[in-house]
């Protein structure tokens, strides 16, 4: 069992990518893919742990103290990200795997992106404290270091300071999208992100299409822009999925040529009810999404 879709602390998760790995091990992952929004700072803390690991388990092996086997339970961890796009209006997500995160225009890209996160992110404070509630960017960052600020976050802070009684409350009252604190992010088109993703050598992924409520003709349109620009495939496998939406998806990806993804959308407690690896309880993906995959990785440009 895989999961291509997890999110850590770097991003708007609560594991870090190091408890992300044990608790994969927990699950009986055999791999997962580590796809923070619009960050691959968690990717180099999750892989170095797990080759740890690994030489650990292998060392012990070999002294006798551990089983032969012990050492492929450590999950393989699959460097990848979740790139916040713009089509006409819709927020769409592409999730890159097997992506080079040293490459430099990759590398450009981020930090630019993270800048104009920034300047939004300070916005959003002066609207929060316009409204009476005493919100400090500096603050934040000192609340949250090493990561990517997101408005899980805003919304986690509020809840903490007691001005809303949970997350989704601070959303629909002043963090959602035309709500009173809400400062729209410069965002790319998909298609830009998966050529983004494919400079950095990876694998582009139409992420949870169902999600975006789409009409089956602009979905349908949007795919086939998408596979011209090289999209690789498309998540058909997700926790919110009913039998027939996943249907309808792996229809779409059998028209296009597109191969299937599949991944839970983990991120800890800020979604309480989505599970590592199992989703809602019956997600899965089997090993030969990634197999098939795999026969794929693209070669850095």
């Amino acid at each position: 069992m895989i999961d291509l879709h997890v999110h850590s602390v770097r991003s708007d998760g609560t594991l870090t990518p190091t408890e992300l790995v044990d608790y994969a091990m927990k699950k009986g992952l055999s791999a997962f893919a580590l796809t923070d929004h619009d960050t691959t700072d968690g990717l180099a803390e999750a892989m170095e742990y797990a080759d740890c690991l690994r030489k650990k388990l292998s060392d012990q092996a070999s002294e006798g103290t551990a089983d032969e086997k012990s050492a492929n339970t450590v999950p393989e961890i699959i460097p990848g990200i979740e790139l916040s796009t713009d089509d006409k209006g819709t927020e769409v997500h592409i999730v890159g795997l097997f992506i080079d995160p040293t490459n430099p225009t990759f590398r450009e890209y981020l930090t630019d992106f993270v800048n104009s996160r920034n300047v939004r992110n300070q916005k959003m404070c002066l609207k929060l404290q316009e409204l009476g509630l005493p919100v400090i960017y500096e603050g934040l960052l000192e609340k949250y270091p090493d990561c990517i600020l997101t408005r899980a976050h805003f919304a986690r802070h509020l809840k903490d300071l007691g001005y809303v009684k949970s997350n989704q409350e601070a959303f629909d009252r002043y963090l959602g999208s035309r709500r009173p604190a809400y400062v729209p992010r410069e965002k790319i088109t998909p298609r830009k992100a998966v050529e983004l993703v494919l400079t950095a050598g990876g694998l582009p992924i139409l992420a949870h299409p169902i999600l975006y409520r789409m009409s089956d003709a602009r979905l349908d349109a949007l795919t086939a822009d998408l596979k011209s620009a090289g999209l690789v495939g498309i998540e058909a496998i997700y926790s919110t999925y009913s039998s027939s939406e996943e249907r309808q998806i792996r229809r779409l990806a059998e028209k296009h040529d597109l191969l299937i993804s599949g991944g839970s959308d983990f991120h800890g407690s800020n979604k309480p009810n989505i599970d590592l690896g199992t989703g809602l309880g019956k997600l899965f993906v089997p090993d030969e999404v990634l197999a098939n995959l795999k026969g794929r990785i693209q070669r850095p440009r």
